[in-house]
């Protein structure tokens, strides 16, 4: 393992922000140890899953920074471990896997937000910024709107008991306006964490699938919110 701050001890929160940063590239660890210690950060480090799962067992981390191709045990089955055991830590995935299903599957373990690499740091730090901000918070098991529920663990959401079948895009799109429930969540904003910074399609992208979407849930159930974006209301 190493650390950002050579001189600490990764067993005693000093009160300065303190990462896990768990990637084997010793370059890219590297390079974010030494950015994000000049911003203040705390940094250990963790070369596979098996190391980064003793550290969470053992260390008060403010937030992980994950990759998900990882030796011994994937960023998978730590994402799943940790939550397994009620550990809110908030996860900022970090990946060269960029499909909808990567993303989809990450969320459903418990992710908190992914970032596709290569990324720009100014973005890292911006996302990493808002994860600490929300802080740690327990997850129902369940999100909930009225009638509408959304299982992140079995996929499977329904309306009033009835079981609607949406796409992996879709039901991440419905995954993140329910987990920002009753806030006006903006094109752009969605654009960034559930379609990725310049999809194609931009704005009318987001447009389109929260069509599909009300289509399935209802119409009422995304409030369109004069130049601001979406929002599912708070019954």
């Amino acid at each position: 393992m190493l650390r950002a701050d050579a001189h600490a001890d990764p067993a005693v929160h000093t009160g300065q922000v303190r990462l896990l940063l768990v990637d084997d590239e010793p370059r890219l660890t590297a390079a974010l140890c030494r950015g994000l210690g000049a911003d203040g950060f705390a940094v250990d480090v963790a070369a596979d899953g098996e190391t980064a799962l003793q550290l969470v067992g053992s260390v008060s981390y403010d937030a992980v920074l994950l990759d998900l191709m990882m030796p011994r045990v994937s960023g998978y089955e730590v994402l799943r471990a940790m939550r397994a055991r009620e550990d809110w830590t908030p996860v900022l995935v970090l990946s060269a896997k960029d499909g909808e299903y990567d993303l989809a599957d990450a969320l459903d373990l418990g992710a908190d937000d992914y970032l596709v690499k290569p990324y720009s740091y100014v973005v890292l730090l911006a996302r990493l910024r808002a994860l600490l901000r929300r802080g740690r918070e327990a997850r129902p098991a369940q999100l909930t709107a009225g009638g509408l529920v959304l299982d992140p663990a079995t996929r499977e959401v329904t309306v009033d008991g009835a079981v609607v079948e949406l796409s992996p895009r879709e039901f991440a799109l419905l995954e993140y306006l329910l987990s920002r429930q009753g806030a006006a969540v903006t094109k752009s904003e969605l654009l960034e964490h559930v379609f990725d910074v310049g999809a194609d399609g931009g704005p009318n992208l987001v447009e389109v699938y929260v069509g599909y979407l009300r289509r399935k849930v209802g119409r009422d159930a995304v409030v369109t919110v004069r130049g601001g974006g979406y929002r599912i209301p708070v019954p």
